[in-house]
């Protein structure tokens, strides 16, 4: 039995889920787990049902890609559970040993499903992928390199932006369009540096004139970090680079890049610069914040977390910059609140979730009068009638929204956020909790209490 984390095979596996899933969450579900492999059956040994579910429900559709991807294998999961006294503490001890000697795995010899496997990540599809006017001419030129592999209008393909913002996505969202449209397509993702690593091993190993017929064969190379080779001392690796794309670009192949920077940017040769601008060069822009929303809302929807749109949107108000963030931060948050059962909401996420959260963003916790101020602006009424004793419905409504953002918003106590609305504990506990089942139950309203929210910042921002 070999340790899993040592395994030849399943190695990378395991560090692609680690990537996937996050840090945190992978300690808490995956690596306290048992795996087994044989033939296409791989078991998880689990401490309880409730472990079972988590993974059956969230993360065994991500177990089965990863798989698929690494060993052309369609795997099927069993479960078998084995009660321990403590599944928290041996969950929490279990995370904490290094190395890992849990995790063992046999593999018995089997025989892949495709003797060219493609690569590709299947959960990466146009149809998640989420369209927003920073990424549209990526996306719409990403869909016409799928569908017309080739063609000059779109080929070569040059996708470039800061890191976590989608690149990726495309490049197997088109490679998985491709052999949608035709699965006998021989299709390629790597990146740039896997491809540099696989033509030095050609090299010491004289097995070039194989390296060369693998890839000059190709209907469509998906490459990605291309800056990786363009970064190389060794021009030999280079120049293979040129060549393999020269070959594919001569034979009217579909070539798709992805880079940090622009080709300008990039330290290339003269002849692969020139073709690489020959074809069109998309930017992916950072998302807007309603982009950012709708891209937490799909990912919520995916794991079945229940949490609700005003906490999504403080999230996304605090990480404008990375889409791996974003979600990121939704794993961690949904690990945290599944093991102390809990609801989420913006007074959870800010203490969680500080570390990553921008500047602009702990900003954000404002002080009382400006959510009053924009409250009160909201519904028209004085800053006068949230401390007031009237209780009609005009008014009674728009205090309790202003005390339910202050317990999120603020660090008052519910003390003195009580004096501040001239109200005893047990109105603002109950209004607290009135608008918090208001913004789950009734996504209009959610709409509009992130509209006060956004309202909130462009306050704080001034």
């Amino acid at each position: 039995m070999d340790n899993l984390q040592s395994n030849e095979i399943l190695s990378p596996i395991f560090k692609e889920l680690e990537t996937i899933l996050g840090k945190d969450t992978y300690d808490m579900w995956i690596r306290p787990a048992i795996f087994k492999l044989e033939n296409t059956v791989l078991s998880i040994q689990l401490p309880n049902t409730f472990w079972q579910k988590t993974i059956q429900n969230r993360y065994e559709n991500i177990i089965k890609d990863a798989f698929l991807k690494h060993t052309g294998l369609e795997i099927s999961i069993t479960y078998i559970i084995k009660e321990v006294k403590d599944p928290v503490q041996a969950v929490l001890e279990e995370a904490q040993n290094t190395p890992n000697t849990t995790q063992t795995v046999s593999v018995a010899p089997v025989i892949r499903k495709n003797p060219f496997p493609s690569r590709l990540n299947s959960l990466y599809k146009f149809e998640n992928f989420i369209e927003s006017p920073s990424n549209r001419f990526a996306y719409k030129v990403s869909q016409a390199a799928a569908n017309k592999l080739g063609d000059r209008s779109h080929n070569p393909l040059f996708i470039y932006s800061t890191p976590g913002l989608g690149k990726t996505h495309l490049l197997h969202a088109i490679g998985n369009q491709i052999l949608k449209n035709n699965p006998g397509a021989k299709v390629l993702y790597m990146s740039a540096e896997e491809f540099v690593a696989e033509y030095v091993e050609a090299i010491q190993y004289s097995s070039t004139e194989n390296f060369r017929k693998k890839y000059r064969s190709l209907d469509c190379l998906l490459m990605d970090d291309i800056q990786f080779v363009a970064g190389k001392s060794d021009k030999v690796s280079v120049q293979e680079f040129f060549h393999t794309f020269n070959a594919l670009f001569e034979s009217s192949k579909q070539i798709v890049l992805s880079s940090d920077r622009t080709p300008q940017q990039l330290d290339l040769d003269e002849r692969l610069s020139s073709r690489l601008l020959s074809g069109p060069t998309c930017e992916i822009k950072k998302p807007y914040f309603e982009a950012r929303i709708a891209i937490l809302r799909q990912k919520r929807d995916s794991i079945n977390f229940d949490i609700g749109d005003d906490v999504l949107a403080f999230i996304a108000e605090g990480i404008q910059t990375n889409i791996r963030e974003l979600e990121g931060a939704l794993f961690r948050l949904m690990s945290y609140c599944d093991m102390h059962g809990v609801i989420p909401t913006i007074a959870i996420a800010k203490e969680l979730l500080a570390d990553i959260l921008t500047l602009e963003e702990k900003r954000l916790a404002v002080n009382v009068h400006t959510i009053k101020k924009v409250v009160g602006k909201h519904f028209k009424i004085e800053i006068e009638d949230f401390s007031s004793k009237r209780k009609m419905q005009s008014i009674a409504w728009p205090r309790q929204i202003a005390i339910y953002l202050t317990t999120a918003l603020t660090d008052m106590s519910l003390s003195e956020i009580g004096r501040e609305f001239n109200r005893d504990h047990s109105t603002v506990v109950h209004a607290r909790d009135l608008i918090k089942e208001k913004i789950k139950t009734d996504p209009f309203f959610a709409a509009e209490i992130n509209q006060i929210l956004s309202d909130i910042k462009a306050v704080d921002n001034k």
